[in-house]
């Protein structure tokens, strides 16, 4: 009789196959570690990941994959995803993760797993506060963390860059190498990772004087200094008087739709301050008490991002016992666009899945990170809306401005591996010479052209009236 596995239980397999091996290597010398990191590449050559043509995509139908991913969003709001994914290739490439993960996963990996972002793209990047109020730079956005092949990541940051680099009219070939040197950022700085201890490596950090002060020019540290400016700029006492009003005498957030909008639904109240009490759970003992000196005043639902719209998000208003303010972020957590092919998450919770994979990567977290599920079933993390939340402009940015936060990604992003993957056996089959960074080059390039192509099918699909759109003026 012939046993047939599903992929899920293939998945399991291969995931408990690849953590038995991992734990073999894990107290292995460095040496070894990059040795046999090195010997992957019999299987897996580094020039390999230069692989994408039109004919990866030609069994799958973009269209089909998103409307797929549509399922059990609101449906009133699916419009509005797809009319923001409409406006450029960068925005489509924004809110089609899922459809680059089924791409991904066709493709050769070396099956050397870290917590991945799992839609690591550059504007997944960006400036926020440490709890010690300090100004870092990281990565910000965790909704489909899952464990996955490192290079994934690697991937879509790269050809991220090469999809926003033709939105400001640069050259293909200025954009490949900008995509390069994204790569060989990471693999440079990864190898770097790999010489530090654990402890090193967690509590390494990139913060906004650190940039000031490497900035390559005058020009440059002037910027950075604009974004710092900027970034202690968005905190909650200047956002709060913007989006609320005084309402009989009691702070109300304003409506602003479709962005912003309160729903009237009975019992609703009653079901978000039971989940509050579920978040609060969630909290260590002492972040409960300061949360237990806040008091909730209004809430409402937000429509945020390009390739979360339609899933629930919420935002709530609280205020101290002297009325300062406080606003929280209620947003749905899905299952990972990640999991039909690096296998299930270890937490039930789907909000306990971003959380704890934020912990792992980010070199520093919000205090109010926290999961719940609502009465409903459906999963949550909790976050502060802002707390000097920015992402660095790239409209209009030139060629070599590009390079140089393609870089700081890079960086970025080879710390966030190095927390929970193992630095030496990546940087062992990355090696010291230039063969990967132009891989990724080539490949970024490529896949921007797959990017253009699957624009296209959705501009068509909506004038065919397969998919309803709704613009707004931008």
């Amino acid at each position: 009789m012939t046993t047939h596995k599903t992929p899920s239980s293939e998945n399991q397999e291969k995931s408990e196959s690849q953590q038995t091996a991992e734990d073999r290597l894990r107290f292995q010398s460095r040496a070894d570690r990059l040795a046999a990191g090195n010997a992957l590449r019999a299987n897996v050559p580094r020039q390999s990941h230069e692989r994408w043509s039109s004919s990866h995509a030609k069994s799958r139908d973009p269209i089909e994959i998103l409307n797929q991913s549509n399922e059990g969003r609101v449906p009133e709001l699916v419009p509005l995803r797809f009319g923001r994914m409409l406006r450029s290739p960068f925005t489509f490439f924004r809110g089609s993760a899922g459809l680059m993960a089924r791409d991904l996963a066709q493709l050769p990996s070396t099956q050397v797993q870290v917590q991945a972002c799992g839609d690591c793209h550059l504007v997944n990047f960006g400036f926020f506060a440490t709890p010690e109020r300090a100004i870092v730079f990281d990565i910000n956005d965790f909704d489909e963390t899952l464990p996955a092949p490192w290079e994934w990541d690697v991937k879509r940051l790269a050809a991220s860059f090469v999809v926003a680099a033709r939105d400001n009219k640069i050259s293909d070939a200025k954009a490949r190498d900008v995509a390069a040197a994204c790569a060989r950022s990471y693999r440079e700085n990864l190898r770097e990772y790999s010489r530090m201890s654990p402890l090193e490596v967690w509590y390494s950090k990139l913060d906004i004087e650190s940039l000031i002060e490497n900035a390559p020019n005058a020009e440059a540290k002037k910027r950075r200094e604009a974004y710092a400016k900027a970034a202690r700029g968005r905190v909650v006492d200047n956002l709060f008087p913007k989006i609320s009003a005084q309402v009989a005498g009691r702070p109300r957030l304003v409506d602003q739709p479709p962005v912003l909008f309160h729903v009237a639904e009975e019992g609703a109240e009653e079901r978000v301050r039971e989940a509050l009490l579920i978040y609060r759970e969630s909290l260590p003992d002492e972040r409960r008490v300061l949360f237990d000196r806040y008091r909730m005043e209004d809430y409402a639902m937000k429509v945020v991002g390009i390739g979360s719209v339609g899933t629930r998000c919420w935002i709530a208003l609280f205020f101290s016992e002297e009325n300062h303010p406080l606003l929280l972020q209620f947003k749905e957590a899905c299952h990972s666009v990640l999991e039909p092919y690096a296998g299930k998450s270890l937490y039930e919770n789907q909000g306990q899945r971003i959380v704890i994979g934020q912990r792992l990567m980010q070199s520093s977290s919000d205090i109010f990170l926290g999961w719940m599920r609502g009465a409903r079933g459906y999963h949550f993390y909790v976050r502060q809306l802002r707390d000097m939340k920015f992402s660095i402009p790239i409209e209009g940015a030139t060629a070599v401005m590009m390079e140089r936060y393609a870089g700081i990604c890079g960086s970025v992003l080879a710390r966030a591996h190095a927390k929970s993957g193992d630095s030496a056996t990546i940087s062992g089959y990355l090696g010291k010479t230039d063969n990967f960074d132009l891989a990724i080059g080539r490949f970024a390039v490529a896949y921007a052209d797959q990017t253009e192509r699957d624009h296209a099918a959705l501009i068509k699909a909506v004038r065919a009236g397969r998919v309803e759109v709704l613009e707004e003026e931008v």
